[in-house]
């Protein structure tokens, strides 16, 4: 009665219906109600000033339940049957109004909010307040022009199946004109799951806003800057494909973003808080979570929208005025920053992968998605290779040719290049690789190098002549090579000496012309 009194004496004084639910904290529609009956008796606020005493007369006429409790208490019997389940709610923190929207969906209760409320500060006197998020009350936004998203803690939760205790977070996004609510929990908060609840929560809304604004999360934003924000590449992507601003709220200001914040409260007590043990998965979880989206937070009563329901608005306002859906599905990735080693390899989510040589030693910037792995340099595609879900992913082509040459030369292509040179060379490799290819492969490599160096068919007689005296080794064919015996007598041998006719005189000849040339000269000879 005395709260309806303030009520009445404030309208008395002049102030609006508006000014009086702000002041004292109560809806619009709780001060219409209860300044109808001054109303229709023709009371305004122009007359003289009424005392507290005369205002409670009129207050007992217009109200005998205030004054005979019993008539207020006819529904306290159906409250009664539940005093266990409400006790063990307000024990874990869950709001009165909650409470009610429970039983009244679940159990099927008929008694208003207000009974609910004087029954439990009757009865449950231990009920414990709670605290609010004072936020900044901004203008209404217009339809489709913004949304609001961020994350926050719902609490622990136990996965029944392997029995691993989980902190479990909520992925919360609102647009702003209707205040309709898109929620997932999550129990990873990486860039992945980022932009995935993203993408899910445009396909639950089935449309995009022109607008987000996020919190200066490292899965979102880089860098905070008022001016110039550094926006995450794969979260950037996500708003490149979808046309859509990202625009992060400065840091430490959460009433840049006060839409998100103030519901994340009511999220957790609403949707969370007494039921975290009856999930039986995080899917189980998330299935629950758009339920109550749409059955319990799209059609409460919300005070910025005249008591409307958000899904209601969502519906005749916000929908029709979002941007529709890419006709593509958007591509989830990762990106990362991966130095290259000396074995020209990258490590990218404990897999190596092979780059081109040429980069060794400088970092790359890496692009996963579901099926490629793509790595740039610059801003330049510089490998792509299929993601592998572990070990090692080598392209031989990314060594330099000599470092890679014995790897490239495989017995195959081995035994195909001795085919063209002539079947005693191919002989001569069949019998190097038959024991151990692997151990004789550099020897065979060998042998058809030597075509370069002399001709295939010099080398063609020289695997015949040692297969001959069968010894067709490397070494072998080198010294026939060497020696020039690889034709027999069909060479002709180089004396060394140019062309000039050979001295056929004997020695004595050359002494005795040695004995006149120094006569010659006056020189005796010894």
């Amino acid at each position: 009665m005395v709260d309806i009194a303030e009520i009445l004496m404030h309208w008395h004084a002049g102030r609006s219906v508006r000014e009086i639910a702000n002041s004292l904290g109560v809806s619009r529609n709780t001060v219409a109600r209860y300044l109808a009956p001054a109303i229709a008796e023709g009371i305004t606020p122009s007359d003289e000033p009424l005392t507290a005493a005369e205002w409670a007369e009129w207050i007992h006429l217009w109200f005998p339940a205030l004054r005979d409790t019993k008539l207020r208490r006819t529904t306290w019997p159906l409250i009664e049957q539940h005093r266990d389940y409400i006790t063990e709610q307000i024990e874990r923190g869950v709001t009165i109004t909650t409470i009610h929207q429970r039983l009244r969906d679940e159990r099927g209760l008929t008694c208003s909010i207000s009974a609910m409320r004087r029954w439990v500060h009757a009865n449950v006197p231990e009920e414990v307040s709670r605290s609010r998020v004072v936020v900044l009350r901004l203008e209404p936004a217009q339809p489709g022009q913004e949304a609001q998203v961020d994350y926050g803690r719902l609490g622990a939760w136990v996965d029944p199946a392997t029995g691993r205790k989980h902190q479990v977070w909520a992925f919360a996004l609102v647009l702003c004109a209707s205040r309709h609510l898109f929620v997932k929990p999550v129990i990873t908060m990486d860039q992945h799951a980022w932009c995935q609840a993203h993408v899910e929560a445009f396909e639950f809304f089935k449309g995009v806003p022109a607008r987000i604004v996020p919190d200066n999360l490292k899965t979102g934003v880089e860098r905070p800057d008022l001016y110039d924000p550094k926006i995450n590449k794969s979260y950037g992507e996500l708003g490149a494909h979808y046309q859509l601003l990202i625009d992060p709220a400065r840091s430490g200001k959460p009433r840049d973003k006060a839409r998100i914040e103030r519901p994340m409260p009511y999220i957790r007590d609403s949707f969370w808080r007494g039921r975290e043990d009856s999930f039986a998965s995080v899917a189980d979880m998330e299935a629950a979570a758009l339920h109550w989206c749409e059955q319990v937070a799209g059609q409460r009563q919300c005070r910025p929208l005249e008591g409307a329901a958000p899904l209601t608005v969502f519906h005749t306002v916000e929908q029709p005025a979002l941007r529709p859906l890419p006709r593509h599905p958007f591509e989830l990735c990762r990106w990362f920053r991966a130095k290259v080693g000396p074995d020209i390899h990258c490590s990218v989510d404990k897999v190596l992968y092979s780059v081109p040589w040429k980069y060794v030693g400088k970092h790359l910037s890496v692009r996963m998605t579901v099926n490629l792995v793509q790595f740039f340099y610059d801003g330049d595609l510089v490998k792509t290779h299929v993601r592998k879900p572990r070990g090692k992913q080598t392209d031989l082509a990314d060594y330099p040719p000599e470092k890679i040459a014995f790897h490239m030369r495989t017995p195959d292509w081995c035994r195909k290049q001795a085919e063209q040179i002539g079947p005693a060379c191919l002989a001569v490799i069949d019998e190097l690789l038959a024991d151990n290819a692997l151990y004789h492969l550099r020897s065979a490599q060998g042998v058809l190098a030597m075509a370069d160096k002399h001709n295939p068919e010099r080398l063609e007689a020289a695997c015949a002549k040692a297969l001959a005296v069968g010894d067709p080794s490397h070494r072998t064919i080198k010294g026939i090579l060497a020696a020039e015996t690889d034709q027999g007598d069909q060479v002709a041998r180089h004396a060394g000496d140019g062309g000039a006719g050979a001295f056929l005189r004997g020695p004595q000849e050359l002494f005795n012309h040695d004995a006149v040339a120094l006569d010659a000269w006056d020189i005796p000879v010894s």
